[in-house]
């Protein structure tokens, strides 16, 4: 790639969204579910919660799932409580790693997390030991294929976005995270599905790795994807087309 080789991006180009369709929905169960606990469970009242149901629906979650998990959030049913958490770890070659978490036993998860960072090459780090090489933003990736430039450009700038750039075979759409919800719909309008939209942590810098402390580092994305209580991933590594091709081998 051309530009930075976003995790989401090199997820898409694995297959691993589709593979992992189960692990998606649970993740979004969960969201729902402290979504609605936190602010409700009127979507209208609720943009946090509107935006996760838009998530589940892009990802064809049946519509009884998503009411089941939004009413155990405003206590309507019984289910697990889970809190929220982020945590911040070194990974192979120095790369930083910021870990969002949803788990209703903090004590076991930040057990396994380590456990899986130390398996791989990195550590946990202490708070605020690499969050500030991040910023917070509405990040879209849309593939070239399925997308025309010029109306892309106009689209999303014309919603408020920041910025469009070109990542070899994607377009990355970034965003003040308060207007992801609006940049993304407008995106949709034009008749195109992102291959992933979400509020990330973009790194302001990024950290080059390079043969096998590269594909350590993917390995060690795809263990914490896989861990039950991790939503979301993000690093500031850069690895080159050649080196994500080597991991599909």
């Amino acid at each position: 790639m051309s530009g930075h080789s976003k995790w989401a991006s090199i997820k898409h180009k694995k297959g691993a969204l589709d593979a992992k369709r189960g692990k998606i929905f649970t993740r979004l169960i969960k969201e729902l579910t402290v979504a609605a606990r936190a602010g409700g469970g009127d979507p209208d009242m609720n943009p946090r919660l509107r935006t996760i149901i838009a998530d589940a629906k892009s990802e064809n979650m049946p519509a009884e799932n998503i009411k089941r998990a939004i009413r155990r959030g405003t206590g309507e049913e019984p289910g697990v409580s889970y809190e929220e958490a982020q945590y911040e770890a070194y990974g192979p070659g120095g790369a930083a790693v910021i870990i969002d978490v949803l788990t209703d036993n903090k004590n076991r998860t930040v057990g396994e997390l380590r456990h899986l960072l130390e398996k791989h090459g990195g550590n946990l780090a202490s708070a605020n030991a690499v969050a500030w090489m991040f910023a917070k933003k509405g990040y879209i990736v849309i593939e070239k294929s399925k997308a025309d430039e010029e109306k892309l450009l106009a689209a999303v700038l014309d919603a408020g976005a920041d910025d469009l750039q070109d990542d070899g075979d994607n377009w990355e759409v970034l965003s003040a995270p308060e207007l992801f919800a609006v940049v993304r719909d407008a995106v949709k309008q034009l008749g195109v599905e992102p291959a992933s939209a979400q509020v990330s942590m973009v790194p302001k810098n990024y950290v080059k790795l390079e043969g096998k402390v590269a594909q350590s580092m993917l390995k060690l994305m795809e263990a914490l994807d896989d861990q039950d209580d991790v939503q979301h991933v993000w690093s500031n590594f850069d690895i080159s087309e050649k080196e994500i091709e080597a991991s599909l081998a």
